[in-house]
């Protein structure tokens, strides 16, 4: 049976067919977030340390750790700065010490830079999983050694010298092809994790069935654990919360073992929460001057002021236990039960702990 195993210097995260379902956390990457760009640009990692946290205590098994920053501000006074083969070496190294601090979970090192991805790898404790290799000549040459050098599992991402395909044929032939020659290397299938390529199903309406079909053919044929960049399903549609816990549970059911996504709900801020007092306010509402933000929040719909699992983690579990992959449903228990500050589960109420259901019904 296949296994992908992953660790850090405590613990043991295992990708497999009849393992639970594996959540890559995405958040450490700050392509496309300009806040986090800019504060590692100005040497601040307390939001990186933040997010590690955040992902750990939602319930994420591996983070995913990517350098792409672009530090504009310093490329005016260096020009090396322009090059992320400068940049990213020194920046991953550092994020992965970073983290390594605050979270015990297994890395995933992620970058395009083939200095990034060394550094990430000589750095990280534990065997983490290198993020990627595709069908590209080129990359094919240059990350599969560094593999083999660190042992480590890859990322397989379905593409080539020619792009992206289209047609779920193309795509599966290049994972193939990817597997073949990182067995000439002598890495073996089961350290290779295909990414097939997750098209929006907002512009390709087969999208959904394709994947399906994919991790379907890659489990059946390849014998290889996949993954993928689970928001993309949804790109560009409302309420894509909607579409990504439709998805993964079909996907998980499809044969997925894993994912790379966001499992924490976002806190809401000051300035949602001022806008709706006010809104009650104006509609008549009494509300104390000296209300609770969090009890506020919750009942008012807006949600949490600190982080919390998102609704892709509870969809994620529930699929675990449907498919047997959370024995008993220990997981699923534990992560309904009501949770302190600090993520460990608060005291039972009532003196009824471990009772199913609360009352027992008479014989």
């Amino acid at each position: 049976m296949t296994r992908t195993v992953l660790e850090s210097k405590t613990k043991t995260t295992v990708i497999g067919f009849d393992e639970p379902f594996c959540v890559i956390g995405e958040r450490i990457n700050p392509t496309g977030r300009k806040i986090l760009n800019e504060e590692l640009e100005a040497g601040d990692y307390s939001r990186v340390e933040a997010d590690a946290i955040a992902q750990t205590m939602a319930g994420a098994n591996v983070l995913d750790i990517n350098s792409g920053a672009v530090f504009s501000n310093k490329m005016a006074e260096d020009p090396r700065y322009a090059d992320n083969n400068f940049v990213e070496p020194t920046l991953m190294k550092e994020l992965v010490e970073r983290v390594q601090k605050v979270s015990d979970i297994p890395l995933c090192i992620d970058s395009s830079v083939p200095g990034a991805l060394e550094n990430g790898l000589a750095a990280a404790e534990g065997r983490p999983l290198l993020n990627s290799v595709t069908g590209e000549e080129e990359r094919l040459e240059m990350v599969l050694p560094l593999v083999k050098k660190y042992n480590v599992p890859v990322v397989a991402i379905s593409n080539d010298d020619t792009g992206i395909s289209e047609d779920p044929d193309v795509r599966f032939a290049v994972a193939k092809k990817i597997v073949e020659r990182a067995a000439d290397h002598g890495i073996p299938a089961h350290d290779i994790v295909v990414d097939p390529l997750v098209m929006p199903i907002g512009a390709m309406g087969t999208a959904g069935l394709q994947v399906f079909t994919l991790v379907r053919r890659l489990r059946e044929e390849l014998g290889v654990n996949t993954t993928c960049g689970a928001s993309n399903i949804s790109f560009g549609l409302p309420n894509r919360h909607g579409i990504n816990n439709a998805f993964l549970p079909m996907a998980m059911a499809a044969g997925m073992t894993s994912a790379i996504m966001n499992p924490v709900a976002l806190p809401v801020g000051p300035k949602k929460l001022a806008e709706k007092r006010e809104a009650l306010l104006a509609a008549g509402f009494i509300i104390p001057d000296g209300i609770d933000m969090e009890l506020f929040a919750q009942l008012t719909g807006l949600g949490s002021t600190k982080p919390q699992p998102g609704k892709e983690m509870e969809a994620i579990r529930a699929a675990n236990f449907l498919t047997d992959n959370d024995p008993s449903g220990s997981a699923w228990i534990s992560f309904n039960k009501p949770k302190n500050a600090d993520g460990s589960e608060a005291a039972a109420r009532g003196g009824r702990a471990g009772r199913a259901g609360g009352r027992r019904r008479r014989a």
